[in-house]
């Protein structure tokens, strides 16, 4: 493993290569993963990458800490209040890991600025709250060819799937022409429950890149954190989609 020669580095994941594999440790340092909001659910996914020794994350999300953000915004805290959001996660996560690499930008996921950070990632993750970003970041996923975890919470709701374009269902394949008015200062959420999804989100891109276990691709998972009651159904692309199928071409 030329690439984790360090005595410290190796020593930092000597219990996941029990699970993993030198391969799959190297093919994490290798990888580059895009977070779409590091909220509290891409933070907690970027913090689980982060710690796993995936090599490069990108990271998007507007704005500054509010006191709301930290019943759930792991990688915030109460000293950065009013404090651009982006540099203290980005702080956060270079204190944890500090052999990531880490880019971050404060934006919202717009298609022409995003493309750049969706085409060099190996997966990407949705955890952006409102779909007109979803459906966006989507659209770049499917037009650079690029998988990506769907993952979103409401309460104590969860729901997963991995997006794999051209052969699985996209999300506008799921959800079409369906923009629900989502309340960003009004959105019920535990945090406890936040983090169960980006600890799945994380897992999941994790299975990706080292090929260890069986993915979401073409599957949804649904999880209640209120009860664990849990299912998974199997889903299909729509022929017509007006992003992935024909519907969507010129």
């Amino acid at each position: 493993m030329e690439q984790l020669a360090g005595g410290l580095e190796l020593e930092r994941y000597a219990r996941q290569l029990k699970l993993l594999g030198e391969d799959g440790q190297k093919a994490l340092k290798e990888a580059t993963v895009m977070v779409a909001g590091i909220g509290g659910l891409g933070g907690t996914a970027a913090l689980y990458l982060a710690a796993a020794g995936v090599g490069r994350l990108i990271l998007a999300h507007e704005g500054n800490i509010l006191a709301p953000d930290l019943n759930r915004q792991i990688l915030m805290d109460s000293d950065h209040l009013g404090q651009e959001r982006m540099s203290t996660a980005i702080a956060r996560l270079q204190r944890l890991n500090p052999h990531v690499a880490i880019e971050g930008y404060n934006s919202k996921i717009e298609y022409n600025a995003a493309r750049p950070w969706v085409r060099d990632a190996d997966i990407v993750i949705d955890a952006r709250y409102d779909f007109p970003e979803r459906y966006a970041l989507n659209r770049l996923c499917v037009d650079t060819n690029t998988p990506m975890v769907e993952a979103a919470m409401y309460g104590f709701e969860i729901s997963l799937t991995t997006v794999i374009p051209g052969l699985t269902p996209c999300l506008e394949c799921l959800y079409p022409d369906v923009q629900p008015q989502w309340e960003p200062f009004g959105f019920p959420v535990l945090g406890a429950t936040s983090g169960i999804a980006g600890c799945l989100a994380a897992l999941e891109a994790v299975k990706w890149i080292t090929g260890v276990g069986t993915t979401y691709a073409g599957v949804m998972h649904r999880f209640s954190s209120l009860d664990f009651a849990c299912y998974s159904v199997h889903i299909t692309r729509n022929p017509n989609c007006a992003c992935c199928g024909e519907g969507g071409k010129p």
